[in-house]
């Protein structure tokens, strides 16, 4: 999962980012309105955090226009104002879901969790596949009943391959949806990464390399 999360508080963003990430999320950041919107348009995120009183261009104004642009990310905005009628402005612009501040991060992930099944409604919650199980809300995945050990990117990556169902899925997407935008297009951090997860999923391989197109399971 791809989120965007911008926040005018740099260190309440940063941390958020990290925190995230630990969740095999890709995660990127803005500090500002117009920077975040460019991002949303520009890129292609699951769940977009957006706070709403923001420097540059106010945050009602970034949901208006994502939405009006068509954006297909889910939008949850984050405002210190807990008024009822200022959820209800927030959600009338668009929003998909609305978190006041302070929050605990716990309901944040449970919030964006939520928003991305909404975003790929066709994604069952428990991927199964060729003897494989996963279970992206435990964070947990195993092989034949056995649990497996897996970095951040390798439990994104074999998400991913889950939920295409036998899909081709290519590395440019693993890398836009499994990476964030400080990755170099040009790395070898799929190839590394993929290394990792066939080491660790064993015998017999179940990932697949088709050539010039990508991977599968």
């Amino acid at each position: 999962m791809r989120v965007l999360v911008v926040d005018d508080d740099e260190e309440l963003a940063e941390t958020l980012g990290v925190g995230l990430r630990r969740q095999s999320m890709a995660v990127d950041v803005a500090f500002d309105g117009l920077d975040g919107q460019e991002k949303a348009l520009v890129n292609r995120y699951d769940v977009i955090v957006l706070d709403r009183d923001l420097p540059g261009r106010h945050g009602d104004e970034v949901c208006a226009d994502l939405v009006a642009a068509g954006v297909e990310g889910r939008i949850l905005m984050l405002t210190a104002a807990s008024a009822i009628d200022d959820r209800v402005d927030g959600l009338a612009l668009g929003a998909d879901d609305y978190l006041p501040k302070p929050f605990a991060f716990a309901e944040l992930v449970a919030r964006i969790r939520a928003l991305g099944r909404r975003a790929h409604p066709v994604v069952a919650p428990l991927l199964c596949r060729a003897g494989l199980e996963l279970d992206a809300a435990r964070h947990r995945a195993t092989r034949d009943r056995r649990l497996l050990e897996l970095g951040p990117k390798e439990f994104g990556v074999l998400e991913l391959l889950l939920a295409a169902d036998g899909r081709v899925v290519s590395t440019e997407e693993l890398l836009e949806r499994v990476w964030d935008d400080a990755t170099d297009p040009v790395t070898t951090a799929v190839k590394v990464t993929m290394s990792r997860l066939r080491r660790k999923l064993g015998d017999p391989p179940v990932i697949e390399t088709v050539a010039r197109f990508g991977y599968r399971i």
